[in-house]
């Protein structure tokens, strides 16, 4: 983890923007500069964000103040993000970062498909530093960020109807039916048809099993990628990094909620392949054999915000099959231009 002081500059400049754009794009930034930092290439991120500066807007104003008797009347309001940030900054300022994420984590995590994941995922990103070294101001600032912007964006997914699943996450995946009307809609439209998904993991009730189980979803939804991700390049890269960002957080929070997490997080996984899957894989072969950290340096001259986050994922899984996805979205996706 970055110990030059970059990742706090950039940090810090960056909460001086908004968690979103146009009202409704996330803010990548603070997630990607994260990513930037953990792989060891802080000396990029500033020239990274010159890059991604004209994405940014102004932070947002308030509206009311988020106290601990109104706040489930401000849960899920888009239009309270900055109270939400400076609610959590105040906790976070008064208590221990993870007695915060501890008693937060289960009333967020039944909202974790809000802003196309995205809050859940700049959340992992935050506490992945923390735990990785020093807990400097920025540092727990950005997870007041982070779950700020999630509580402001907090959206259940109710009424899905289970259907037959399978025992490997690979196969129950692959068992994801497809929404309606697949080319229409953005998110939050396309999560309202989302109306049956495969069960999977249902009968596990132990604390390392549920984080087992994770660790294979993320492994399987990272391989997907490779074969699936022409469904479409952007959106499908979620069904790896939002349950990997909940892996992240697992060792910072109470084994009680490992369980609720793992079962969360394949609502997640799931609920964008029937949303974006395409109806039918192709085959891909990655052009050579590269080593992580070359895998992660073309990710970083591509510059996507999605494909730099989908890469940190693909090096936390490891493998030749994740890193050959990592290969695929570079190709797929549009860089970020200069």
């Amino acid at each position: 983890m970055d110990d030059t002081g970059t990742l706090d500059e950039a940090l810090q400049r960056l909460h001086a923007s908004g968690p979103e754009r146009l009202g409704r794009l996330t803010n990548h930034a603070p997630m990607a500069v994260e990513a930037l930092a953990a792989h060891g290439r802080s000396g990029a991120v500033h020239r990274w964000l010159e890059l991604y500066a004209p994405k940014l807007e102004e932070f947002p104003g308030t509206v009311e103040r988020v106290t601990g008797d109104n706040w489930r009347e401000a849960l899920g309001d888009p239009r309270r993000a900055a109270d939400w940030i400076a609610y959590f900054g105040r906790e976070t300022g008064e208590r221990p970062w993870r007695d915060v994420l501890a008693e937060w984590w289960p009333r967020l995590l039944p909202g974790m498909y809000g802003g196309s994941t995205h809050p859940v995922i700049r959340v992992g990103h935050a506490v992945r530093t923390l735990l990785a070294g020093d807990e400097t101001e920025p540092r727990v600032a950005e997870l007041a960020h982070g779950l700020g912007y999630w509580a402001a964006r907090h959206h259940p997914v109710s009424g899905v109807t289970p259907l037959p699943g399978a025992e490997s996450a690979a196969a129950a995946l692959d068992a994801v039916p497809p929404i309606a009307d697949r080319a229409e809609g953005n998110f939050p439209a396309r999560l309202g048809r989302v109306g049956a998904l495969p069960v999977w993991a249902t009968s596990v009730d132990a604390p390392e099993e549920a984080r087992r189980r994770l660790t294979e979803l993320v492994q399987a939804a990272t391989h997907r990628y490779a074969t699936h991700g022409h469904g479409e390049e952007t959106m499908l890269v979620h069904a790896a990094t939002a349950p990997n960002a909940v892996l992240r957080t697992l060792p910072a929070l109470p084994r009680a909620l490992w369980v609720p997490s793992l079962h969360a997080a394949w609502t997640a996984s799931a609920a964008v392949t029937a949303m974006y899957a395409p109806d039918a894989p192709v085959a891909y072969t990655a052009p050579g054999t590269f080593a992580p950290e070359e895998v992660f340096e073309r990710a970083l001259a591509h510059g996507d915000e999605h494909v730099i986050k989908f890469t940190d994922t693909a090096l936390d899984v490891g493998d030749e099959g994740a890193l050959a996805a990592a290969l695929r979205a570079i190709e797929l996706s549009e860089p970020l231009a200069p």
